[in-house]
């Protein structure tokens, strides 16, 4: 069924705790670490909380499920790129099929590690992962890029739980904080198959310090404007603990590019997620595109300056109606099943 779709800002404004904790039943997470205090309960970038945590009561919480956006070409709403043959790759640069187009930018390697809620990692798993080009724009939704597939692939994971992809900085649209999509398998079949299920999906937070450097080099002005008027806790969808588990940490410079790291723990045997949803009711604004995204694969800008960065803090990871998004504290909505 042809849906409308709506340029990335113009959607967002209609539409659009969980690390190393004990298992305290009830009790949030910011209780939970006045409680414990200190230095000592500080909790790391890879899940691990120091201090008072016994390895009998020590236990890793998921990271949060968020929104897939109206943009995840994973069928839910249009086309579905993860059924093409070229998905799978680590370098999600270039469109693929028709069009070999490369999307311009900073170059940013991002590194997903996913371990289960006992921290052990999940080899053989799948990510599906997409993000905006750096002008805000999405492959095969966004005005001009409809014929294009690039900023989107499916990695499966190393022995240690790894999916890493090579890609370039994403921007920051107007009403988002910078962010990457991610949708996690329990196999590349699945994840190629249209089937599922899909185990989680979530997002990434891109730092803001690290943001600022990129930003300001050629191509990325109008993020500058839309990071101005936007903080992690304003976000729609990071603003409730600010990325507490979705926060990468980031390493490099503008000159060599930049490495982004996240350890994401989820239930393989839990839940069941959803993908993307259909864009609201009523007419898209001028220049939007008309028709379902197209499977095949024009592109963006360029770019420059230099500067370097030290490793952002982070730790570890809804959907649009149809699908309404639920809060952080909800997360267990949808039907179970076997990883």
């Amino acid at each position: 069924m042809t849906e409308p779709h709506l340029d990335n800002a113009a959607y967002v404004r209609e539409v659009h705790d969980k690390g190393l904790a004990f298992d305290l039943g009830t009790m949030n997470r910011r209780r939970m670490l006045t409680l414990i205090g200190g230095a000592g309960a500080a909790v790391m970038a890879t899940g691990t909380l120091l201090g008072t945590a016994s390895p009998a009561l020590a236990a890793l919480e998921e990271v949060e499920s968020e929104t897939a956006g109206p943009y995840p070409a994973d069928g839910s709403n249009g086309v579905d790129v993860r059924t093409e043959s070229g998905i799978v790759r680590s370098d999600i640069r270039s469109s693929f099929g028709t069009s070999t187009t490369v999307a311009e930018g900073i170059p940013l390697t991002f590194a997903l590690t996913l371990v289960d809620l006992a921290g052990t990692p999940l080899a053989g798993a799948a990510v599906y992962a997409w993000h905006c080009d750096r002008d805000g724009n999405y492959s095969l939704y966004s005005t001009g890029i409809t014929d294009e597939n690039y900023l989107r692939g499916i990695q499966e994971t190393d022995d240690t739980g790894t999916a890493t992809f090579t890609s370039i900085f994403p921007a920051c649209y107007s009403g988002r904080w910078p962010h990457i999509h991610f949708e996690v398998y329990s196999s590349v079949a699945n994840a190629t198959s249209g089937a599922g299920p899909i185990v989680k999906t979530s997002q990434i937070a891109i730092p803001e310090d690290v943001a600022d450097l990129v930003y300001a080099t050629d191509g990325y002005s109008q993020s500058v404007t839309n990071l101005g008027q936007i903080t992690l806790a304003t976000d729609n969808v990071f603003g409730e603990d600010s990325a507490a588990r979705e926060l990468a940490t980031v390493t490099g410079s503008v000159t060599a590019g930049f490495v982004a790291t996240l350890t994401a723990a989820v239930d393989p045997s839990g839940t069941e997620e959803s993908g993307g949803g259909t864009p609201p009711s009523g007419a898209p604004p001028s220049g939007a595109p008309s028709v379902s995204p197209s499977v095949s694969p024009s592109a963006s800008a360029s770019s420059s300056a230099s500067a370097s960065v030290s490793p952002s803090a982070t730790t570890t990871a809804a959907v649009p109606k149809p699908r309404q998004p639920q809060k952080k504290k909800d997360r267990h909505w949808w039907n179970p099943f076997s990883w």
